[in-house]
């Protein structure tokens, strides 16, 4: 049981943070507003995640500009996807 345990990632157990990740997993990038309305977050607190798992190295950005306003979009990176299927592996296997 104790080695199901380490493979679950604590960056991951925030429901927001597994949202964003499997928004992610699933779409090439998304930006702010997108993740923002997809989730029901607010900008704040979307932003403390997004920064957290930027932190961790899970999610990159790109800025850029959109008829003269500021988006930032969001990708998981290549580490990231590896950390999620483990964590939604160990998940898995703790459920059977």
């Amino acid at each position: 049981m104790k080695d199901l345990l380490q493979d679950l990632d604590k960056a991951f157990e925030n429901r927001l943070r597994l949202g964003i990740m499997s928004a992610l997993m699933v779409n090439d990038f998304l930006d702010f507003n997108s993740l923002k309305d997809l989730l029901g977050a607010t900008d704040g607190n979307l932003a403390t995640h997004l920064k957290m798992l930027e932190k961790e190295g899970y999610v990159r950005f790109q800025k850029e500009f959109v008829d003269r306003k500021p988006n930032t979009k969001y990708a998981a990176t290549d580490a990231g996807k590896t950390a999620f299927v483990k964590h939604l592996n160990a998940i898995e296997k703790l459920l059977r």
